[in-house]
């Protein structure tokens, strides 16, 4: 089907990028993907479920909308009827999970509680439509939620991973994709598309609060930011794109030193130590998810690496039954 197919009033400028950027990356969205779109009633996630509803068709997709209401504010439950009586104009299947706001009491506890039953019904859809071998959740996250991203990674003081661009499809579960196809497109973008195309969306009166960190940063610090260096939220995206291929170069360069450095005896030491703290601390960490599902803190790895470098001998307990050994040679595990 081509896009001739849909009619001029609902093809736009944002129907063609979108669906361009979907046929050049074809494992993003497969064709004959059972969706499920994470919709909480704002501009960016109306704007999402009206692309990928009109464009359904050219990419024969099953699509279903789930809303997770926080009750954070009094007219959240006003507004969950308000959608789910728009989805059933749309002829979509709508699920809805209404929250204990004490339990949701920070941006952290609410993103989990919404992965975890968005999660939960993405697996209770599998089950009901067992020829599915993937199930694909798509969220509205925008360029603009990146800059936010990074801006607030950054303060926290984040590694390399932390400033790269959020990703644009992970594994979640076992065969649960999340994905975020809108991230070729800004927050401007999205409200103009819902204007232009007369969508309704509802505003949240707690994206306005400036208690929440996400909503200073973009209330005020990247306003400001922008009056200072016009321009810069774009230049910020950049710089995240360019850290996602600098993380990535980096990942694989790391690996190809630690296949250097290991053999059938362990971590070859004189290798490892003619390299800086840096690469040591990095293929060390490398060795170690090898054996060991827990993480291991930059600064325990730091110590780690200089006492191999300085010590001929030694040993450190990485838990309860295993430990790191090395001599003049060699590194390796030891089981306790």
């Amino acid at each position: 089907m081509s896009d001739k197919n849909l009619t001029q009033k609902n093809w736009s400028s944002w129907h063609h990028l979108l669906h361009k950027e979907i046929l050049s990356k074809k494992t993003l969205i497969p064709k004959g993907s059972n969706i499920l779109i994470s919709v909480s009633g704002g501009q960016d996630s109306m704007a999402l479920l009206t692309l990928i509803n009109d464009l359904k068709k050219l990419h024969n997709w099953s699509i279903s909308v789930w809303h997770g209401d926080h009750q954070w504010h009094e007219k959240s439950s006003i507004y969950a009827l308000e959608l789910k009586s728009y989805c059933e104009k749309l002829n979509i299947s709508f699920y809805f999970d209404k929250a204990n706001k004490e339990s949701i009491f920070s941006e952290e506890k609410a993103r989990e509680w919404r992965y975890k039953k968005l999660c939960a019904t993405a697996k209770s859809l599998l089950k009901k439509n067992q020829q599915q071998k993937n199930i694909y959740l798509l969220t509205g996250h925008t360029s603009s939620d990146n800059a936010e991203t990074l801006i607030l990674n950054l303060a926290r003081g984040s590694n390399f991973a932390g400033l790269s661009n959020i990703e644009s499809k992970r594994l979640l579960e076992n065969q649960i994709f999340l994905i975020r196809p809108i991230l070729i497109f800004n927050r401007k973008d999205t409200k103009q598309f819902c204007n232009d195309m007369n969508i309704p969306f509802w505003e949240d009166p707690t994206n306005s609060d400036l208690n929440l960190k996400r909503n200073l940063v973009r209330k005020k610090i990247i306003p400001t930011l922008e009056a200072i260096y016009p321009g810069c939220s774009s230049r910020i995206n950049n710089f995240s794109q360019k850290m996602s291929n600098y993380n990535n170069e980096r990942n694989d360069l790391s690996e190809l030193a630690y296949l250097y450095c290991k053999d059938v005896k362990g971590i070859n030491r004189n290798l490892i130590n003619s390299m800086c703290i840096e690469a040591r601390c990095t293929i060390l960490n490398r060795f170690i998810r090898e054996i060991s599902a827990k993480q291991y803190s930059s600064k325990n790895l730091a110590k780690l690496a200089t006492s191999i470098h300085e010590k001929n001998k030694g040993q450190v307990n990485l838990q309860e039954f295993l430990k790191i050994v090395w001599n003049k040679n060699y590194i390796n595990f030891e089981k306790s």
